[in-house]
Order: structure tokens, then C-alpha cells, then sequence
């Protein structure tokens, strides 16, 4: 199963974007020996409108113009559900055992996520009620899908 992430706003150099990009390359690395794959990471520039509701709307419309036709979106929103790493790893693993062949995650803009991409989401995560940077968000995902390969693979890199 491919799987990308969607992210508004653009991670500029640092060590944030270094950190970020090690886990995906070890995501990209491991993740094809349990079917997973990385497919992108798509950045998209946050909108100019003059008012959140309509930023929502364009920044919404912008992804899911990028989604493939059945994939699977996974949003990220403080007010989604908490699940831990195993419970992620293994829905991760129950779509790709489900055949799907693309899965997206987003993270939406500064002004949250557009109402139609909560009518489109196949599941609604949190990564803690607490509001992260969306730099520190990317990092997190990040660590978390190379964690959920481990974990589906056996690796110890995952310890209770």
C-alpha cells in the first residue's frame, strides 16, 4: 500500500525537516518488506484568502484533488481519536491486508481543516490533545510510520 502525507504549509530547512526526513527514508527503507510504501509527501502552500473558512475550503479542495480514487484519508486534528502505536500499526496494516492500494494523511493549516475533508476521512487521528507546530506534527508522523513497521514486522525497534 502506498502511503503519503499531505501537508499545508511548507517545512523549511532545519532540524525539524532533517529529523522528519530520516524517518521517512527509514519508513521508505523498511516499510516495502510488510507491503507499505512510501509514496509522497505532498506540500502545498497555505492559502491567501482573506478569511479561515475559505482558506479551509481552497486548501481543502487542493487535496482532495490529489487524492487517488478510493484511497484511504487518515486526518490529523487534536479533536481525532488517540490511538496508540500499536493500534496504529495496526490499522495501517488491516487497510493494506484490506487491499487498498493508496493511503493519505493530512495535516491541515493554521485554520484546521475544511468540513468536506471531514466528510471524506476514513478516520479522524490525534497525536494528544495538545496543538503541535506542524513541523513537529510531520516529525511525529514520521516516527510513528517507521515505528508502525516495526512493529508489523516484528523489528525491537518497538519496546513496551
Amino acid at each position: 500500500m502506498r502511503v503519503g502525507l499531505f501537508a499545508v504549509g511548507r517545512l523549511k530547512s532545519g532540524p525539524e525537516k532533517d529529523l522528519a526526513a530520516r524517518y521517512f527514508d527509514r519508513f521508505a527503507k523498511a516499510g516495502p518488506a510488510v507491503g507499505l510504501e512510501l509514496a509522497r509527501i505532498a506540500e502545498t502552500a497555505e492559502s491567501r484568502a482573506s478569511n479561515a473558512e475559505t482558506r479551509k475550503r481552497e486548501e481543502a479542495a487542493i487535496l482532495l484533488k490529489s487524492l487517488a480514487e478510493g484511497s484511504v484519508l487518515i486526518l490529523l486534528d487534536e479533536r481525532g481519536k488517540a490511538l496508540d502505536s500499536e493500534a496504529f500499526a495496526n490499522l495501517l496494516g488491516a487497510y493494506r491486508d484490506q487491499g487498498k492500494r493508496d493511503l493519505m494523511i493530512a495535516i491541515g493549516g493554521a485554520d484546521g481543516l475544511d468540513p468536506a475533508l471531514y466528510d471524506r476521512a476514513d478516520v479522524t487521528l490525534c497525536l494528544g490533545k495538545m496543538t503541535w507546530p506542524h513541523q513537529l506534527v510531520r516529525t511525529l508522523i514520521a516516527e510513528q510510520l517507521y515505528r508502525a513497521v516495526t512493529i508489523l514486522s516484528g523489528h525491537p525497534y518497538h519496546r513496551v
